[in-house]
């Protein structure tokens, strides 16, 4: 079996963890080295990045960039994990003094969307794989301990309604009322917590009945490729018709191509001058070798004019 090195996007099926995922892709390969670069929660579906090979070393570089989610928040009760697997939290319903539940205009409904755009403060749910103290949240949470959490910085890009048969809420008839967005935001935000701030914002508990991640930098769910794909791909053959290159997958990134014997040094983790390069201090910039395959990912030092390779990524042939 030759191993080969690069991303897969895949499309998370609902009820398997991350870990799953990743687990099914080394048994589908089958390849030693298989990791994600951000875990998507067992309820919901859509992009998770799956590395392989000497892949996994880039997962740094891939890991912070902005996602985008499709999401219904259902209006109506709160429960303490934020989304619909949850138990429902006692006395989480309609706030005395606020709106009845589904009366909501839709200039209170973008007000409230309004208000969770931007740059906010979020704290972590109990019910994440954040650590405290080298432990998982969600484990404490399961023991049912609660710690304190500090609030993390997040960007919310776009927090927008979208509308299900012309209609802002769909009814459930059952005093619950069901609200689909679209959010697009920086990595680390929580959109469970988002849907939980929400529904504070109009009077009335809520949590997540659905998620589906569409988009983790340039990758898109309408380009993922299922498990079962992925299986049939690989007997086939054709693993390298969706296995893509980390050089492809670090797009965004400048890059250099380096002579022969700046891939040399580069190898040996060894600096390359760059006198010409016009980056800024500490950038991260691709280093390619004449054919355009990525060497190594390294960091621009603006006083020496100079390329400090951080992860090397090719062999010496």
């Amino acid at each position: 079996m030759v191993f080969m090195d690069g991303i897969l996007n895949i499309d998370k099926p609902p009820a398997l963890t991350s870990h799953d995922v990743v687990a099914r892709v080394r048994h589908i390969l089958p390849h030693p080295r298989v990791g994600h670069t951000g875990t998507l929660d067992p309820f919901a579906t859509g992009v998770l990045v799956v590395l392989v090979g000497r892949a996994t070393r880039l997962a740094q570089f891939l890991s912070g960039v902005e996602k985008e989610y499709d999401a219904v928040i259902r209006l109506g009760f709160a429960t303490d994990t934020g989304d619909f697997t949850g138990n429902p939290i006692s006395g989480s319903g309609q706030t005395a003094d606020a709106t009845p539940a589904g009366s909501w205009s839709e200039a209170e409904i973008e007000a409230a969307l309004q208000s969770l755009r931007g740059d906010i403060d979020q704290v972590p749910p109990m019910y994440s794989a954040k650590k405290r103290a080298g432990q998982k949240l969600y484990e404490l949470a399961r023991r049912g301990e609660e710690v304190e959490r500090n609030p993390v910085r997040v960007c919310i890009h776009v927090f927008e309604a979208i509308k299900l048969g012309g209609l802002l809420l769909k009814d459930n008839l059952d005093g619950t009322f069901d609200f689909r967005v679209r959010v697009v935001c920086s990595s680390g935000t929580y959109v469970r917590t988002l849907a939980e701030d929400l529904g504070k914002r109009l009077g009335v508990g809520a949590h997540l009945a659905e998620l589906r991640r569409t988009r983790v930098g340039d990758l898109t769910v309408n380009d993922a490729n299922t498990l079962e794909q992925l299986k049939t791909t690989v007997s086939e053959e054709a693993l390298g018709t969706v296995l893509i290159s980390p050089d492809a997958a670090l797009s965004r990134l400048p890059f250099v191509h380096l002579t022969s014997d700046d891939v040399r040094r580069t190898l040996n983790g060894m600096e390359v001058e760059v006198s010409e390069a016009d980056w800024t201090d500490s950038e991260v910039i691709r280093m390619r070798d004449a054919d355009g395959r990525l060497i190594a990912i390294g960091y621009f030092n603006a006083s020496t004019r100079s390329l400090r390779p951080r992860v090397v990524i090719a062999q010496e042939k």
